[in-house]
């Protein structure tokens, strides 16, 4: 059993280790590491991706076997991992080979030295939802640990929010730079004031059906090589 000022002492490490990722991949991959590190009697950990049209995906394995066992959920329909990310709850069983609510899955999962298995519903948004797969050897090991678990998915829930917020920003000052540069670029070469020059980008934009960005990073590509395709389209905004 794990004391209060242990829990206190883990949760602050796997915080300060999860805020240390700024990266959704290297992100992904601390928390099943942590997960198989710190948790309780965890032996390995996975972390499994339901898309929008409902098709799972498992993310950063700390086990091959876990990927088996994951695609064996995924194969059959049934397991916790897509329980838990479906219904939004924690799903826990202390012994998965004889479990009724999985029969098929159950057993081959017992095949692979699977006992003890507790999945934990981590996000869901309009798009996806996610939940953490742990996994042990030892049957009957999270009988006293689920709490621990969700403390632990709450700190990856938010760490994986932070995430992509910082990956969100990242890829709007990344787009702004681009239509600056391309601005630049486009009163320079065809003597624009700012606002022509940018009202220029929109109206190829609009016409060609193609993001602002994508025009502006073409822009920026044609001006590194040489190229001058836009020209046509630059003459007509005049």
């Amino acid at each position: 059993m794990t004391s209060q000022n242990e829990l206190v002492a883990m949760m602050r490490e796997i915080a300060e280790s999860l805020r240390a990722r700024p990266e959704d991949d290297d992100t992904l991959a601390t928390v099943t590491r942590l997960a198989s590190e710190k948790l309780p009697n965890v032996d390995f950990a996975s972390i499994s991706l339901l898309s929008p049209d409902g098709v799972p995906e498992t993310l950063a394995p700390t086990d091959e076997v876990i990927l088996q066992a994951d695609s064996m959920q995924y194969e059959l329909g049934q397991g916790p991992c897509l329980d838990a990310a479906q219904s939004g709850v924690t799903v826990r069983t202390a012994d998965v080979g004889s479990d009724e609510r999985w029969p098929e899955y159950g057993p081959r999962a017992a095949t692979l030295g699977v006992a003890g298995q507790m999945a934990v519903h981590i996000y869901a948004t309009r798009s996806s939802s996610a939940a953490l797969n742990l996994y042990s050897a030892t049957a009957g090991a999270f009988d006293d640990s689920m709490h621990i678990a969700e403390l632990f998915a709450s700190h990856a829930a938010v760490a994986l929010g932070f995430s992509r917020s910082v990956e969100t920003l990242k890829e709007a000052l990344g787009t702004r730079n681009v239509i600056g540069l391309a601005i630049g670029m486009t009163m320079e070469r065809y003597g624009l004031d700012e606002e022509r020059a940018f009202s220029f980008l929109v109206r190829v934009s609009q016409t060609s059906n193609v993001k602002l960005r994508i025009v502006a990073e073409e822009i920026v590509r044609q001006a590194s090589s040489g190229e001058n395709r836009l020209n046509e389209a630059a003459q007509s905004g005049h």
